[in-house]
């Protein structure tokens, strides 16, 4: 059966300006759409290159959902070949078929004419180029972008692609520029006169996908993160993996040791399982930006070894200590080194460890403004998802921070007017003996707070405890958490009144402060809840000495709410309004209300937390945000479902958020762009 070609000239222009003429042959053959081929005409010569530059033209025409009749206008039944363009026919003329997973994409003559063919290797597009006597055969998507490669230039064995200038080596796919990620490249065969691309099962890219995390941490490229994030995640990677390649990166290339992005990237770790699952591959993929954005340009960390047949625990504790004390690094970090090899990396013997690095923590006033306290509690959180076998790696990190923390008993305001380091040393000295009377107690401190009913809930010991410790007067705050523990009030207990306290700061914060002020509060919530974690799980009289530390720095923040903002009331609210608590400035008190309201109204406290989560990851949020959003999860989760508490600590995350927001939303657009490339989706022409 005869067909009827027709050829239109296109003109198309060149890099630099050069137009080169394409002629598009289309085949028109009864019953199939029109198959087209490219034809590129060869650019001006230059000396020792051959230049060939793709068509504009578009891919072969796809085929009808049945087969074209035969002559006489019988279907004779077969089944469509998979992968095709074009019905498989070699009667009617056409150019493309497959047997089993050999894709013939046209003839060598059409390939040679026009420089480059376009197909499609199953689902997936393909182009094949010839250049220096031979055909090559990738992927006809960008791996960067997703621009069409047939649009690029081919030149000395490099495809181009026309879009952000991503070159790739036609024979290997592999990439001259490492954030647009090597493409794929198939084997090529010339079969008689049929070019024909040979496709192989796609390889299990997990290997590569990791590889490829790696690099983006290396250079800083968000986007190249994401992708391999989402991909991992698609690939079924456990998302402990994921946080252990970024904790392995953060703890090896950061000579500093822990900082800032373990802490995040520990955060977000932490808060996965309250996020909504679109959200997720985003609050990786903050943490691991903050990794990479804290260990660049920085040395890296060159760790050291244990003693062999060190001294015994006690002894060991006890060296950790002095060293802090006297801030040599070297030595507290093999002293904690050889602690750790001789806990063996199981759980229950890192409790050792854990006493003696709190006790290191609270030896000293408020460290480094709450900071040490909290990523002393972050490096143990995250061996919950790696396990205690990395405890090796991960706990040294902390010893540089510790060695070198700020004293706050080295500071003014905890001297002057009153002597707040003082008054800890003398409630901490009268510790152990009000331990022993609180635990000779009977009755349960919060039982005994809330008229004996038992729920631990709201208007309990705890809640009147922490508005005791927003008292104005510091000799007040500190007797009260003396008469807490002699009556029996436990660790736990004690520290989530501390982060109750620290939190109401938050939520009664006025905006007529400096905005900068919002750090402060921020701190004493942050470093409140680390202790309050801590409490939970290793509790110690050294660490019951944060206690004192953390209300004495909730109590200089008193000025912070005078006047107090109002706390927000019962009444109706639509959680669909908080969007635009985001959107603009200065909605700070209506974002509060509207979280408030909902949860007392009855709302979902899952969804208003996905809600606040997807706020945060939305925009470009800085440190701090992490940790508060962290924070005010964790305490939320601390008290009975449906609390007064709860619904003011999550209120005071909302006010904490609207008040640094909008921003410009980099990182999220980011993961967007990322969640569409694999989708497959064209982003030129969106």
């Amino acid at each position: 059966m005869a067909h009827q070609q027709d050829r239109t000239a296109v003109a198309s222009a060149g890099p630099g300006g050069v137009d080169h003429g394409v002629e598009v042959v289309e085949h028109h053959v009864p019953g199939v759409l029109r198959a087209r081929r490219c034809r590129a005409a060869v650019a001006p010569e230059v000396p020792g290159d051959d230049v060939v530059v793709a068509g504009q033209g578009g891919g072969l025409g796809r085929p009808r959902a049945r087969r074209p009749a035969e002559p006489g206008g019988e279907d004779d039944g077969r089944a469509l070949a998979p992968g095709l363009d074009v019905q498989p026919l070699a009667r009617h003329g056409l150019e493309c078929r497959a047997v089993d997973e050999r894709v013939t994409i046209g003839t060598v003559a059409d390939l040679q004419r026009a420089g480059c063919l376009t197909g499609k290797a199953g689902a997936q597009p393909v182009c094949v180029f010839w250049s220096d006597g031979a055909p090559f055969a990738l992927d006809d998507r960008c791996p960067h972008m997703g621009f069409p490669l047939h649009r690029g230039t081919v030149e000395s064995g490099l495809v181009t692609c026309h879009w952000h200038n991503a070159r790739f080596d036609l024979r290997s796919g592999g990439t001259l520029d490492p954030w647009a990620d090597d493409v794929r490249a198939y084997p090529v065969e010339i079969d008689g006169d049929a070019v024909v691309v040979v496709v192989s099962p796609a390889p299990d890219r997990r290997a590569q996908l990791q590889h490829r995390l790696e690099e983006g941490l290396e250079q800083g490229i968000s986007l190249v993160t994401a992708k391999a994030v989402l991909g991992l995640l698609d690939a079924g990677v456990d998302v402990g993996d994921i946080v252990r390649t970024g904790v392995e990166f953060g703890t090896r290339y950061r000579q500093g040791g822990w900082g800032a992005g373990l802490t995040v990237l520990t955060a977000m770790a932490n808060v996965l399982p309250h996020l909504d699952p679109a959200d997720r591959p985003r609050a990786l993929v903050a943490g691991l930006a903050f990794v990479s954005r804290d260990t660049r340009g920085r040395p890296p960390r060159f760790p050291l070894q244990p003693l062999e047949g060190g001294p015994p625990p006690a002894r060991l504790a006890g060296w950790y200590r002095r060293f802090v004390e006297t801030r040599s690094s070297d030595a507290a970090e093999r002293s904690l080194a050889t602690a750790i090899a001789a806990a063996s990396g199981v759980p229950a013997d890192l409790g050792s460890v854990a006493d003696m690095m709190f006790a290191a923590v609270t030896d000293h006033v408020f460290l480094d403004g709450g900071h040490t306290l909290d990523f002393t509690v972050k490096a143990f959180e995250v061996l919950d998802h790696l396990g205690a076998g990395a405890a090796p790696d991960v706990l040294p990190t902390l010893v540089p921070q510790t060695a070198a923390a700020a004293r706050s008993e080295e500071r003014g305001a905890w001297r002057y007017p009153h002597d707040l380091a003082g008054m800890i040393a003398e409630a901490s000295a009268r510790l152990p003996e009000r331990l022993a009377a609180g635990s000779a107690c009977a009755v349960r401190f919060d039982e005994a707070g809330a008229g004996g009913d038992g729920d631990g809930g709201g208007g309990g010991g705890v809640a009147r405890l922490a508005w005791s410790i927003l008292a104005d007067d510091p000799a007040e705050v500190v007797g009260a958490i003396d008469g807490a523990i002699t009556g029996g009030a436990r660790p736990e207990e004690l520290g989530r009144a501390l982060a109750y306290a620290a939190a109401l700061r938050i939520t009664r914060f006025h905006t007529q402060n400096d905005h900068g002020d919002w750090d402060e509060v921020h701190h004493a919530f942050t470093a409140a809840n680390a202790l309050h974690q801590a409490l939970r799980r290793w509790p110690s009289p050294a660490l019951v000495r944060g206690v004192y530390h953390g209300a004495l720095r909730v109590y200089l923040d008193r000025f912070l709410n005078i006047p107090a903002a109002r706390l927000p009331t019962p009444g109706p609210a639509d959680l669909a309004d908080l969007q635009a608590c985001w959107d603009q400035e200065g909605r700070v008190d209506d974002a509060g209300t509207i979280v408030y309201r909902a949860l007392t109204g009855g709302a979902d406290p899952a969804a208003v937390i996905a809600l606040l989560g997807r706020a945060l990851l939305t925009e470009d949020a800085e440190f701090h945000w992490y940790q508060t959003y962290e924070a005010a999860v964790r305490q939320y989760h601390a008290w009975p479902a449906g609390s007064e508490e709860g619904a003011l600590i999550l209120a005071g995350c909302a006010r904490f958020l609207a008040a640094h927001t909008p921003t410009r939303r980099e990182l999220a657009q980011v993961v967007t762009i990322a969640t569409r490339l694999r989708r497959g989706e064209a982003l030129f022409e969106t």
